[in-house]
């Protein structure tokens, strides 16, 4: 939560010409209510049964971007399912960076307490260290960021 996920999504969409789609977003428009309404409805494990009906739906996608929720890809089936169809990478942020950049979200149902936030991000991080690509998105605008994200997947034969 907050490590610019979507904002450098959205960029690195337009630096390569690809499509966008923000996980939380599809969510919310099949599921026809916000995030904390389907948390508040059916918890979070009728959120997290959703959310990986939405990952399933993006296998055989191409040229598309892809903005994932915080904890999708702490699950192993979302990341078989991901890795299988393209490349993870993971905007490394602090913490305190993260936290200053959703401290008055109330959109956020996991969001309760600073304890309670380090303990998930502490535990997600492993996850996220699976990721094909880290890059560090602490300091630099997010443009900058995904410039040298398309650069490397360029490099990489990733991004055409």
């Amino acid at each position: 939560m907050g490590s610019g996920k979507t904002t450098v999504g959205r960029l690195l969409a337009g630096l390569s010409g690809y499509d966008f789609i923000d996980i939380d977003e599809l969510i919310v428009e099949r599921a026809g209510k916000r995030i904390a309404d389907i948390f508040a409805d059916h918890g979070e494990d009728g959120f997290r049964r959703i959310e990986r009906e939405a990952v399933a739906s993006l296998r055989g996608l191409t040229r598309t971007v892809v903005a994932l929720g915080g904890g999708t890809y702490t699950f192993a089936e979302n990341r078989e399912r991901i890795n299988l169809t393209g490349k993870a990478v993971w905007l490394d942020c602090p913490l305190d960076l993260c936290l200053s950049r959703i401290a008055y979200d109330g959109s956020r149902p996991l969001l309760r307490d600073a304890d309670s936030i380090k303990a998930l991000y502490e535990q997600r991080r492993h996850s996220y260290a699976l990721a094909h690509y880290s890059f560090d998105a602490g300091g630099e605008p997010p443009e900058q960021i995904a410039s040298e994200i398309a650069s490397k997947l360029r490099r990489d034969g990733v991004l055409d």
